[in-house]
């Protein structure tokens, strides 16, 4: 028994150790691009030119609009998966409807591979989704809205229902073709708050890309997670696509995950085991009980393994 004791105390000193390694907050930079399947405004479809914008900004995480998947127009590539190869990302797609033989939708690219994803389907006069994918530290979303005001406000329900069934971060980007005078953004401004900037400047402007006019492209946090933005940069883009992209840096508290109460009953473990650490969470798993830390990795805590 006493050594088992001194094996849980070395336990929780290890992993005191690794927390104090690692820093509390977080920077993450966020973009939205619509890339016209691929199209600049010389009607020239070359992926290479919107992996260079995006290259050149060095996000931690995109969401694009208007991504072909295997259709005729784009000769028939994965346009996502070609821009995630030559970026060394991550590629996930979010079909939209069907399109000559393919799937049109959005898509997002991340440094990081998504623990998870979620494609729902959002009204329209031509077939909308939201795309989610879930990441260690935060949720991130991409959506392109449709033309129709009524099918924008419509969406926003579901993207609210979406946002709250997460305990994590969550951001949401991409074209709602409206403007932040729009009932639609006065709307989300209630639970939402907007991390690039949607006053009335110039310099705020995505859309059209050559001589821009109005902001439609936009990136938002669900309520009051982030701590800082340091960066907000409408890209001076005018030929790759028809809209600008749109960058965000931002400074966040790291994700830490619920743990068990002291004060609830753990004797399904075999062993009643009280933490004031906020960062671990105790699981049980074949038989096994551990400390889980943010990084992922797992501590045995019940003397046998793992």
């Amino acid at each position: 028994m006493k050594k088992y004791f001194i094996f849980v105390l070395a336990t929780f000193w290890v992993a005191s150790m690794l927390f104090a390694q690692q820093e509390d907050v977080m920077t993450l930079r966020i973009m939205t691009y619509n890339i016209r399947h691929g199209a600049g405004m010389d009607d020239v479809i070359d992926l290479n030119r919107q992996a260079g914008v995006i290259g050149d900004a060095v996000p931690d995480v995109v969401g694009l609009q208007e991504v072909d998947s295997c259709v005729k127009r784009s000769g028939y590539v994965h346009q996502a998966s070609v821009l995630a190869k030559s970026l060394g990302m991550c590629s996930t797609f979010g079909p939209a409807i069907p399109l000559t033989g393919g799937k049109y939708g959005v898509a997002i690219l991340s440094k990081e591979k998504p623990l998870s994803y979620r494609n729902i389907p959002l009204p329209g006069s031509e077939k909308r989704t939201l795309l989610v994918c879930e990441f260690q530290e935060y949720v991130f979303a991409c959506t392109h809205l449709d033309l129709e005001e009524e099918n924008r406000l419509a969406s926003l329900d579901i993207i609210l229902e979406e946002a709250a069934r997460w305990d994590k971060p969550f951001f949401i980007c991409g074209d709602w073709n409206d403007y932040p005078t729009s009932t639609l953004i006065a709307s989300m401004k209630k639970s939402f708050s907007f991390l690039n900037n949607i006053t009335n400047n110039s310099a705020n402007y995505t859309f059209p890309a050559r001589t821009p006019k109005n902001i439609i492209d936009y990136i938002a946090s669900y309520g009051r997670v982030v701590k800082s933005v340091r960066k907000r940069q409408v890209i001076n883009e005018p030929e790759a696509s028809d809209h600008r992209p749109v960058l965000v840096e931002i400074r966040m508290d790291r994700y830490t995950t619920p743990i068990l109460s002291p004060t609830e009953d753990n004797s399904q473990f075999g062993v009643g085991i009280k933490t004031t650490s906020n960062k671990v969470r105790k699981i049980f798993e074949n038989s096994h009980l551990y400390l889980l830390l943010p990084n992922g990795h797992k501590f045995s805590i019940d003397g046998r393994g793992g």
